[in-house]
């Protein structure tokens, strides 16, 4: 991995209107970006009081979604070195696994319907997304 890409800082964004708390959109991006390979193995994440600067929201907010991340694994934080994504895989059982898959649908079908968008155009910008990132790969 380049020392660019490894340096580069994540940098979280809220949506306010979305109805998910913060603390959840924090460990969703994290989540997120974990799969899509933006965030990696050893990767270090902002300081809590960076990202409560940045987002402009209370500190125990992040200090809640970090430790939430910590306790599934995903996070771990070093005394005065930081945070930093774990070094292993977690392994998820596939009731969890599904259970958890449909949530997000569910979600993120409810989220876009109130929006104005069908799930037709969720399924094309989807399939548009993953045959960009099979390019990329």
């Amino acid at each position: 991995m380049s020392d660019t890409k490894r340096n580069a800082v994540f940098r979280f964004r809220l949506e306010n209107s979305s109805g998910v708390p913060v603390y959840r959109q924090i460990i969703d991006q994290v989540l997120t970006a974990i799969s899509t390979g933006t965030l990696t193995s050893g990767a270090q994440l902002p300081t809590v009081r960076q990202v409560a600067v940045d987002l402009e929201i209370n500190p125990n907010t992040v200090v809640r979604a970090y430790r939430e991340l910590e306790i599934r694994q995903v996070l771990m934080t070093q005394q005065g070195m930081g945070t930093f994504i774990t070094p292993r895989k977690i392994k998820k059982d596939d009731a969890d696994h599904d259970r958890r898959l449909t949530r997000l649908v569910s979600e993120f079908t409810s989220r876009a319907g109130a929006e104005g968008f069908t799930i037709a155009e969720l399924i094309e910008r989807l399939t548009e997304l993953s045959n960009e990132q099979d390019k990329r790969s």
